[in-house]
């Protein structure tokens, strides 16, 4: 859930302009070869960005992204994705994270049903995205989930990379650890060249996962409607989560596809690129996408 240090040079290094509430939508430009936007979604300014396909009917990849992500945190992964399978790729920060609106309060326990339920669906309205592909890691998988979930047809296939059904005891321990090394390292200097506003990007996630009531937090009710194909990454060395999270999406999904990635640990984009890339290039092809 936590990106790796950046380079001196990040692709997020300084902010961006000030840019109207929203432009025109980014998802429908065969012709470009990236685009950056923004777009409006349940009333907050989202930051956007598309790579063409490799032709106007490629099929559309949405990229959801970790709990404390961004655009810029997903590095060359569009552009190589791009190019592996044809699609086009559009990816955005969800409201508190990058350059999108900041986060202006307490974030709800139940925000990952709101984004799969309420800002995904309008957010693919504005951008003009019928039934694309979903590629979430981590918070962004489990919203991909629930948002799969919630209309089933809307959706052509589910790529979920270190997913979170259910909150476990590897994971708390884990977040509990990235507050200390917020509070204590130089952790908020490198997010901060990522979030417009790194203090509420980071409390908002954290907060959130740290509050007792969360544990409670399950979205394995959410997934019984789910029918499309399902490819499912996770690393053997997760420091998140473990493979319980996959065995039991296995039960609730039938139709998914369950690849453990050794030496990999909670972000297999980051730690096996190649092989990451490979399997989602495999499955799309299987399944006669692309």
């Amino acid at each position: 859930m936590m990106p790796e240090p950046p380079g001196p040079t990040g692709p997020a290094s300084a902010a961006p302009a000030p840019a109207p509430a929203a432009s025109p939508a980014p998802a429908r430009a065969p012709g470009a070869e990236r685009r950056n936007g923004w777009l409006v979604a349940d009333g907050k300014r989202l930051e956007t960005a598309y790579l063409a396909g490799a032709h106007a009917a490629a099929p559309t990849i949405v990229l959801l992204h970790e709990g404390l992500g961004s655009i810029a945190l997903w590095k060359d992964f569009p552009e190589r994705l791009r190019e592996r399978t044809g699609c086009a790729v559009f990816a955005y920060s969800r409201y508190g994270y990058g350059r999108s609106e900041p986060l202006a309060e307490k974030r709800p326990l139940t925000y990952m049903h709101r984004e799969g339920e309420v800002v995904l669906p309008a957010l693919l309205k504005a951008a003009g995205i019928e039934r694309p592909v979903l590629l979430g890691h981590s918070d962004g998988a489990s919203i991909a989930l629930i948002h799969a979930g919630f209309a089933p047809s809307a959706v052509r296939a589910l790529i979920v990379m270190a997913p979170h059904l259910f909150v476990e005891d590897i994971s708390v321990r884990s977040i509990a650890q990235a507050k200390v090394a917020y509070e204590t390292t130089e952790l908020r200097a490198r997010l901060g060249r990522y979030h417009e506003d790194t203090e509420s990007a980071f409390r908002g996630w954290n907060d959130a996962w740290l509050d007792p009531d969360f544990l409670n937090w399950n979205i394995e009710a959410s997934l019984a409607h789910i029918s499309c194909p399902v490819l499912a990454i996770q690393g053997e060395d997760d420091e998140y989560g473990t493979r319980a999270q996959i065995d039991a999406l296995a039960e609730h999904v039938p139709q998914a596809r369950a690849l453990m990635l050794p030496r990999c640990g909670h972000s297999p984009h980051r730690d096996r690129p190649a092989e990451a890339l490979s399997a989602i290039a495999e499955f799309l092809s299987g399944n006669g996408i692309t």
